[in-house]
């Protein structure tokens, strides 16, 4: 079992940057792929980006390419989320999560461990 607690959100103004960290508990941590998902208000919990367990692979969803930017340090147990040029639209919670598995890395059935969440506010 793995525990997993969110840091790093806050209020920016859009245009701004954040990055976002997870930290997890245990010895097996690179052996989790650690995904990161986010829901906005009124919606549903949707995928942001996620890493495979070397760090190697990395997907993101289309709505943040470009802008976001996922990498984990296995040494600290740790998973980053750089986030650039922020929009109001990603306003959100933002949840890390983490699972064994890769195929599913995109889905939030994929992902048998999260953490409470951590609110971004992007201002206009």
């Amino acid at each position: 079992q793995v525990q997993l607690v969110e840091s790093g959100g806050g209020l920016v103004q859009a245009g701004g940057s954040l990055r976002l960290s997870c930290a997890a508990s245990g010895r097996t941590f690179s052996t989790y792929t650690m995904g990161w998902f986010r829901q906005g208000p009124g919606k549903e919990r949707e995928f942001a980006a996620a890493i495979s367990r070397s760090g190697l692979i990395t997907y993101y969803a289309d709505s943040v390419k470009g802008r976001f930017t996922i990498s984990r340090d296995n040494a600290k147990n740790t998973v980053y989320l750089q986030m650039i040029s922020l929009k109001p639209e990603d306003t959100a919670v933002y949840y890390c999560a983490a699972d064994p598995r890769l195929l599913t890395a995109t889905m939030t059935s994929g992902y048998r461990y999260w953490g409470q969440g951590t609110q971004v506010t992007v201002s206009s």
